[in-house]
């Protein structure tokens, strides 16, 4: 069979609703539980790749939900899909650009399932079609989301002990500036420094808040200061920087190259926390990296609390940057009370180990699919 006539059979959206292991606070929602949206491509080549496209919070955090992922998907993306070239990721994501108007996740998904295809059949890791990766392993930050100081002490004196995170980001904004300001101080404390602590306001401050905020934050030893107000707020974010020493993070502020461009244009953030669905796919999120290396801006590996597939699939990117100075918070499958790959992710010694393997490098047990999806019914 040659390259050419390899065609797309189907494409095929699975939503999981997945408990988490605890209460995951944030700003804007409260988790109890995670809905997975994973995307699968068949080729007549009998190649089958695999992507994701999780939110988080259904419609709190952004304007795509997994039901609207799947909607669109079936109804708008598969027809242009289907009965084309497996075997030109680019090509296809062109076609479904020149169709469609935003869906940035729903278009991550399909285009991570296309290059995970592919780089299956090339036999390499999907990491080498962006280059080649530059490191096997990626530092992960775990997030501290209990809301409870002494609960989230011993959360992260536990994960210090089995050596599996020793950066924690919190999540802060639901309360009084004052109280979470103390809350964090009392971790920070606690921890000293045998670990880096940072915060993620999810954009719940106010300018004059977080002006009092990322003072305090400073003086109590945070290092980051993530989104602390509306991610429109560039001028506002600007400002903030400037009066601070204590560097601020763009994330829901970045929802691709445009907006990379945007911010490095205003110097309104020290660091980007780049994620490939919010960048609208892998390509987008490698060119929001390459804006900020030539904006001389700090790379964060970010997550939307992504199951395995999401989760390596920013892992296969994230490990071909030149620089990652702030390391990344891929911890998505650890918050999850079910495992769906046949070998589960490696975490050990504060990092994420890369799978060797072709594609993605990681197997699903679709048994294990087909039991999640049929408890839900």
């Amino acid at each position: 069979m040659s390259e050419t006539s390899i065609k797309i059979e189907s494409v095929d959206v699975l939503l999981l609703d997945l408990p988490t292991i605890r209460p995951h606070q944030l700003s804007v929602a409260t988790m109890r539980r995670q809905k997975l949206v994973l995307v699968r491509i068949r080729a007549s080549d009998g190649i089958v790749g695999w992507g994701e496209a999780t939110t988080i919070g259904g419609l709190a955090y952004g304007e795509e939900s997994p039901e609207s992922i799947r909607t669109n998907i079936d109804t708008y993306m598969t027809p242009v899909l289907v009965g084309t070239d497996a075997t030109s990721p680019n090509a296809r994501m062109f076609a479904l650009r020149s169709h469609l108007q935003g869906n940035r996740f729903a278009l991550c998904a399909i285009e991570t399932a296309l290059y995970d295809g592919q780089a299956r059949r090339l036999g390499v890791p999907l990491s080498d079609l962006f280059g080649g990766r530059v490191r096997d392993s990626l530092p992960v930050a775990w997030t501290l989301a209990s809301g409870d100081t002494a609960r989230d002490i011993a959360e992260a004196e536990h994960m210090l002990d089995i050596r599996r995170h020793r950066v924690f980001k919190l999540k802060i904004g639901a309360r009084d500036v004052r109280a979470d300001v103390a809350h964090v101080a009392a971790i920070k404390r606690a921890l000293g420094d045998r670990a880096s602590v940072r915060v993620d306001v999810n954009q719940a401050w106010s300018e004059t808040d977080a002006m009092l905020g990322m003072g305090m934050l400073q003086d109590a030893g945070v290092d980051l200061v993530e989104q602390p107000i509306a991610a429109h707020d560039i001028e506002g974010m600007r400002r903030l920087r400037t009066m601070n020493r204590i560097p601020l993070m763009a994330d829901e502020a970045l929802h691709g190259p445009l907006d990379a461009f945007r911010i490095a244009e205003s110097r309104a953030a020290d660091v980007y926390a780049i994620k490939i669905t919010q960048s609208g796919g892998l390509r987008g999120a490698q060119q929001v990296a390459a804006i900020a290396e030539s904006a001389n801006i700090g790379l964060y590996g970010g997550t939307m609390l992504e199951g395995a597939v999401g989760t390596i699939a920013s892992a296969q990117l994230f490990a071909t940057f030149p620089e990652l100075a702030w390391g990344t918070e891929l911890f998505g499958p650890l918050l999850l009370t079910e495992e769906i790959l046949r070998t589960p992710l490696q975490y050990r010694d504060f990092e994420l180990q890369l799978p060797a393997g072709p594609g993605l490098g990681i197997e699903l047990d679709e048994d294990r699919l087909a039991f999640l999806q049929r408890q839900q019914h």
